[in-house]
């Protein structure tokens, strides 16, 4: 029995107590996939794409999004068959988006489309998992540094390898020397711009550093998590954008919370993150909410 299966059988409890590691083999396969993925996506970034559009104008997909979901999908059931998936071009597809107590993998294939279509290396494969609803914690597998090449065109993240967790979080408790990361979102209408647009101009009047937008939400996260940014919030981002990220946060010591300054609900579609808990509550203060629709009411 493998086991991962093993622990399943046990109630899903993550490697609580003795007899080694149980997800090992989890975590092994996550990271050589996501290695893969960004050799996949490196080379397709300078060749021409066929893009589709989803929800929006704005929200975009490619066949390289969908090549990437469907191989590292496809590896994963072969191995871990009684592993559900949660991942961003199936549920577009119509597969439900529901998180239960079983091992669960919740995939990007391509964090960062928009970026990845018009050839703006800020681009991210994110590979999370887990177990009774929980974000599973992997604190002891694969402690060593990624290589040099993922630093450039496409960066490769999964909860179980990150070069972020003993980085260092900032800790400022004072907007003033902040600076502050954050995505627009796929609603583009009139009224939401004005919000998102108000957002900025609060943070900016509370004398925050800068705001930063960079297009994929998953490597703003660990930009924080490396402590090249104070905070992080966004409204109408997804559970695979923030199911691996939201790992190496807290594994640097940052905090995670929803955006009302509640804890985080990994379904909601919003969140803010920071390196202070202080600085959390006080952007959670600052901001007006944008209404996005949860992703298990899909």
């Amino acid at each position: 029995m493998k086991p991962c299966e093993e622990e399943e059988e046990q109630g899903g409890a993550a490697a609580a107590g003795g007899g080694g590691d149980p997800w090992k083999e989890c975590a092994e396969l996550a990271v050589q996939l996501a290695l893969r993925a960004g050799q996949i996506i490196r080379k397709a970034l300078t060749e021409e794409k066929q893009v589709s559009t989803k929800t929006s104008a704005a929200d975009l997909v490619t066949e390289t999004d969908h090549f990437v979901e469907n191989l590292i999908i496809s590896v994963l059931k072969e191995k871990f068959p009684s592993h559900r998936f949660i991942a961003e071009e199936s549920t577009a597809a119509g597969s439900k988006c529901v998180l239960t107590d079983s091992p669960t993998w919740i995939i990007d294939p391509v964090d960062g489309t928009c970026n990845f279509v018009h050839r703006f290396p800020t681009v991210a494969v994110s590979i999370g998992f887990a177990v009774n609803r929980e974000l599973a914690q992997q604190k002891q597998a694969f402690d060593q540094p990624p290589p040099p090449t993922l630093a450039y065109a496409c960066h490769i993240v999964a909860i179980f390898r990150s070069h972020m967790r003993t980085a260092s979080t900032p800790s400022s408790d004072y907007i003033s020397k902040a600076l502050i990361l954050t995505e627009i979102g796929p609603k583009r209408d009139p009224a939401t711009l004005k919000l998102f647009l108000g957002n900025i101009e609060r943070l900016l009047k509370a004398q925050a550093h800068g705001v930063r937008v960079i297009g994929s939400s998953t490597l703003a996260l660990c930009h924080l998590a490396a402590g090249a940014a104070d905070a992080y919030y966004q409204f109408g981002l997804h559970c695979w954008d923030l199911a691996a990220a939201t790992v190496i946060i807290r594994e640097a010591g940052g905090t995670v919370i929803d955006t009302s300054g509640g804890p985080l609900d990994l379904m909601s579609c919003r969140v803010i993150a920071a390196g202070t808990r202080e600085m959390a509550m006080f952007i959670a203060q600052e901001i007006q909410t944008i209404h996005y629709r949860r992703d298990d009411e899909n």
